[in-house]
């Protein structure tokens, strides 16, 4: 995705790629990594959980995105009943969950840049390991017996309570357990077969588990198999999509209830809106429908939250709802203009953001003008520039590269920075945070890991969304935390020990402050700044000057 944007992906086929990339002609690699889109769903893993409840609700979850995401409507609404005031019936939300209802989960072999190489020549030998480990414990004889008790847990459920506990387990903690448990083994790919027999080697089953001379040769065969994999090159695997080999029946779930289906419906749009073409897979034709020029809401909707960004409110203030209960536009001619431009540009973002940025309007001060004050309070009619508060990732960000400290590579896993004591250990389960060290430890925000059950502190003292739904516009607050945070946070403590350090071979403190002040803000300090600061530098350290520089409003703010 980052790399989408930063090569200026027409949003168009963006949008494709990311809703139907698999179902492409030709679809390769990335464009089936671009529909990891849909895996952004809660996945509940709890071993009571329904397997079809938790279908149910991401595959309402999908809905919902697109809806809010593309379209700007609350067609979610129209889950139990018809939407109360757009026009949606609960027939046609079904309609569009259709399209979502055929997905499948699949997870394909996506190596980053310096992978595949020592991968492809460590499998060898890797394989040839695991196998004499296996043969040594005897798996490949005790993991068809295994199987096939699932498979009567599967087809003969009752039969056997510890199995049916067993499968499911297995179900909730290994996706698509039960079609790969019902697929012959020579069938399987080669991922399904490693998937079900690392499950296997972990979780063998209550008959296995009883015997405990086995089960103690069993972890010692653990203890060798999680060395081997330690020792061995890996290779990234990639969250995607696929279209369900079987058609997939979908109903309206009677009052949004998933265990009452009512009558059948097919994959199609609203009847308000212009209709989509029938000529290939429907989710890729429901793509095509999405960013068509007869299509009057995305590029108004997409253009309506590049402004947001710029100036703090939408043209439609309510970003997610275009619909009857949403904020009309305040300047409805200049959106449509918008919207119109960025199709007639290619669906280019960049140029977009650039008319936006070198227009008028963008470069006018922030000042308060007291003639508006009663007149304007809100900044509606766009009199002057919006004062915005950097997001909870670029303010971690801004602190990184005033300090120098920031590593601005793309791309690559997740990173877990420091944080204040105490955070993990609220989290469900036993997972516990490992600070990233070196290099990692400065990347950007956007790669910082969230952990929905104890999510990273700083984030969500700025207000950062949940990420548990769609969010097309961030709330602000302003709170005691959000002061003491900039103050006292590791990562905010650092960024200013590395700002003291990178001033302090400047030859006076005038300098040194003069200089940490204009990195920081992009301006010298005035007369009176200085005085003040010099004040502090000779009552305590660089490190405390630059820590007040760090936490300064006009730091933490776009004016």
């Amino acid at each position: 995705m980052i790399d989408a944007y930063n090569r200026d992906l027409p949003f168009d086929r963006f949008t494709i790629e990311q809703i139907a990339g698999d179902l492409l002609p030709g679809a390769s690699t990335e464009t089936r990594v671009a529909t990891g889109f849909h895996r952004n769903t809660l996945i509940n893993r709890e071993a009571g959980v329904s397997r079809a409840e938790d279908r149910f609700e991401q595959t309402i979850n999908r809905t919902n995105t697109i809806s809010t995401t593309w379209l700007g409507l609350t067609a979610g609404c129209a889950q139990c009943h018809d939407h109360k005031y757009d026009p949606i019936s609960q027939r046609e939300y079904y309609q569009l969950f259709a399209f979502m209802n055929a997905i499948q989960e699949e997870d394909i072999e996506a190596p980053l840049p310096g992978e595949l190489g020592p991968w492809l020549a460590s499998r060898t030998t890797y394989v040839k390991e695991r196998d004499a480990l296996l043969a040594e414990y005897q798996i490949s004889q005790m993991q068809p017996v295994w199987e096939e008790r699932m498979r009567t847990a599967i087809t003969k459920p009752g039969t056997n309570v510890e199995w049916d506990f067993a499968l499911t387990s297995c179900t909730a903690m290994l996706d698509n357990a039960q079609a790969m448990l019902m697929t012959p083994a020579d069938k399987r790919t080669e991922y399904q077969r490693e998937r079900l027999l690392n499950y296997f080697v972990y979780n063998m089953g209550p008959d296995n588990n009883r015997d405990k001379e086995l089960m103690a040769k069993v972890r010692t065969l653990r203890e060798k198999m999680n060395a081997l994999n330690a020792r061995t090159p890996q290779i990234t695997l990639a969250h995607t999509v696929a279209e369900a080999a079987q058609p997939v029946k979908t109903t309206v779930a009677v009052r949004g209830d998933y265990k009452r289906p009512g009558i059948e419906v097919q994959p199609d749009t609203l009847a308000v809106l212009p209709p989509m073409g029938k000529a290939g897979p429907a989710r890729l034709e429901f793509a095509k429908w999405l960013v068509s020029r007869d299509n009057p809401l995305t590029a108004r909707v997409i253009m309506n939250r590049t402004w947001q960004e710029f100036f703090g409110r939408g043209l439609v203030r309510t970003s997610e709802d275009f619909g009857l209960q949403g904020e009309k536009p305040s300047h409805p001619e200049l959106l449509d203009y918008l919207a119109s431009e960025f199709i007639e540009r290619g669906w280019s973002q960049k140029q977009m953001m650039r008319l936006i940025v070198t227009s008028a309007t963008y470069k006018q001060s922030s000042q308060v003008r007291p003639d508006l004050v009663q007149r304007d309070p809100d900044n509606t009619l766009l009199a002057r520039q919006s004062r915005l508060r950097l997001s909870a990732e670029g303010l971690r960000d801004s602190a990184l590269a005033a300090s120098g400290l920031l590593d601005e590579r793309i791309g690559g896993p997740s990173i877990r920075p420091p944080q204040p004591p105490g955070v993990a250990e609220l989290q469900y389960g036993n997972n516990k945070w490992r600070e990233s060290t070196g290099a990692d430890r400065y990347r950007r925000g956007l790669y910082i890991h969230f952990q929905r059950t104890a999510p990273y502190p700083q984030l969500m003292t700025f207000d950062a969304p949940e990420s548990t739904v769609a969010c097309s516009r961030r709330r602000t607050s302003n709170t005691p935390l959000q002061s003491l945070n900039l103050l006292n946070d590791p990562v905010f403590v650092e960024a200013a020990q590395a700002l003291a350090y990178r001033v302090s071979g400047l030859p006076t403190d005038e300098a040194r402050i003069a200089a940490a002040f204009e990195t920081a803000l992009n301006r010298p300090p005035s007369a009176r700044e200085m005085s003040r600061l010099m004040r502090l530098r000779q009552e305590q350290s660089l490190v405390a000057v630059a820590r007040v520089i760090l936490n300064l409003d006009e730091f933490v703010t776009r004016e």
